[in-house]
């Protein structure tokens, strides 16, 4: 049989999409009204959504709290808790608990004392630093005969879990998965547990392990080097300007303690928002989640950074010498994810980044093809101002100063000309198409509902984003880009290609 041409079948696929999209707004505005919500007497804000016929729900832990919230020397605690929240708790993932703390407390006692002699510096004993590391790791592997830290994974994968999770953001930490919808007792016993009674075995191990992150992320890769170096001079003041994962020096030198601080400071009942979206039934799963996580201290809300980054006043530049090929950033500061104008941001992203048909694609790459790869994006951190991103590849034989130059010429266009409505209305349709297609995923829309409650006050914000979207004009566009795209307030960082012996 002979087959039609993509290109012939494309306009038909898009027009079906679109016929479609009135009967999907319709079923979201039913989706709304689905959903139950109760704040517990210790403050956890929990989101009950019914939704889809098969016995699977999804559930997501939502904390609100990230490396934004990390100080000065110990960078990197949030991501690191996220990792040690996998390794049980006091009932779960040790074959002798008793004997487990002790051989645990000892391993601390040796690193600190480890730590204390290499903070010699020149001054250090070297044969007692190596005598101290024999100690430290015969004292790793006496604990670790008491460890069975897989084990709290274990039990989630064999009753049905094929999706266990977590990540780290600059604001939230957030742990998601799935199971079979006559499992939620089990969920709301093991996440209860882990969230009360956490034990942070093989803490140096997995600390190394982060470390290893860092280096194959970050240290490593081109992209992640010029990364960390761009925000650290977008930023002066705000901690948005270090990576998540944190400085290796810190890493190097966190310590358990440090860790269950960090957890006894922020895993309370006030910084928490659990959702489950499914096959969930509110009239019994509320009361069980209730009788599970109000065992959950309520403790104090996590305070707003106050630190606020300083206006702009000129143009920063930085670079880096490296073998790799040559890269750009740009950026510019923008407000946070609640200012008026958020949702033309979104647009003006969309216009000129999203795929082919985008601006930065078509000027760059296809036409005067000067990049490899161009676009934008905006999602770093939000509960406080971020930064509107872009990016170039340079093409063989084309230089970073050719690609800034034709990025500015994208700005400047969108700053003197308004864009067309139907532009517009292209974007509009393609994000509508793409928001209701995301609506498949139970955790896709958990994640959304528990980023919106913690972000902008309420989960509706979610089903408000189609609304804001719809309101947004050429003008509105128009006016965010003079705001936003000056030579004042830009941060330019690219990779300088060296040659390699």
């Amino acid at each position: 049989m002979r087959r039609k041409p993509l290109i012939q079948i494309l306009p038909v696929v898009l027009a079906a999409v679109l016929m479609a999209l009135p009967a999907l707004a319709k079923g979201f505005d039913e989706l709304e009204n689905r959903v139950v919500e109760k704040v517990l007497p210790n403050g956890i804000h929990v989101i009950l959504l019914p939704r889809g016929n098969a016995p699977v729900v999804s559930m997501v832990t939502y904390a609100d709290v990230g490396s934004v919230n990390e100080e000065i020397g110990r960078t990197g605690l949030a991501h690191m808790f996220e990792h040690l929240a996998f390794k049980g708790t006091r009932t779960i993932g040790s074959k002798n608990y008793g004997k487990e703390i002790k051989a645990m407390k000892k391993v601390d006692e040796i690193y600190l004392a480890l730590r204390a002699e290499k903070f010699k510096g020149r001054s250090a004993n070297p044969a007692t630093i190596k005598t101290l590391e024999e100690k430290f790791k015969k004292a790793e592997e006496e604990a670790a005969k008491y460890s069975n830290a897989p084990e709290f994974a274990q039990i989630l994968e064999r009753e049905g879990c094929p999706d266990l999770n977590a990540f780290t953001g600059f604001d939230q930490t957030v742990y998601p998965y799935s199971l079979p919808s006559n499992k939620l007792e089990l969920w709301a016993a093991l996440e209860t547990d882990r969230f009360t009674n956490p034990v942070f075995r093989d803490f140096y191990k997995e600390r190394d392990v982060v470390m290893e992150e860092r280096r194959m992320r970050y240290e490593s890769q081109p992209f992640g080097k010029l990364f960390e170096e761009f925000l650290a001079t977008a930023y002066r003041a705000h901690p948005y300007g270090s990576l998540g994962i944190g400085h290796m020096s810190d890493l190097q030198n966190l310590t358990r303690d440090q860790a269950e601080d960090w957890f006894s400071k922020y895993y309370k009942g006030k910084n928490l928002i659990l959702v489950v979206v499914g096959d969930v039934d509110p009239r019994t799963a509320m009361p069980l989640i209730e009788k599970y996580f109000s065992k959950v201290p309520a403790g104090e809300k996590t305070p707003p950074v106050v630190t606020r980054e300083p206006e702009q006043k000129g143009e920063r530049r930085t670079h880096l010498e490296d073998p790799s090929q040559p890269l750009l950033l740009m950026g510019f500061h923008k407000p946070d994810i609640n200012d008026p104008d958020n949702a033309a941001y979104e647009a003006l992203n969309g216009i000129l980044s999203d795929g082919r048909t985008s601006r930065l694609y078509q000027a760059m790459v296809k036409e005067k093809k000067v990049a490899l790869a161009a676009g934008s994006f905006t999602q770093l951190g939000q509960k406080y101002p971020g930064m509107f991103m872009f990016f170039a590849v340079p093409n063989k034989d084309k230089t970073s100063a050719e690609n800034e130059g034709a990025i500015w010429e994208e700005l400047e266009r969108l700053k003197s000309e308004t864009v067309s409505e139907e532009e517009l209305d292209g974007y509009k349709a393609r994000a509508r198409a793409d928001f209701f297609g995301n609506l498949r995923s139970n955790i896709g829309i958990g994640i959304q509902l528990a980023r919106s409650q913690a972000l902008q006050g309420t989960w509706r914000a979610m089903f408000r984003q189609i609304d804001e979207l719809e309101a947004v004009t050429p003008e509105d566009i128009q006016k965010v880009a003079r705001a936003t795209f000056k030579r004042t307030n830009v941060t330019v960082g690219e990779i300088r290609t060296t040659q390699t012996d």
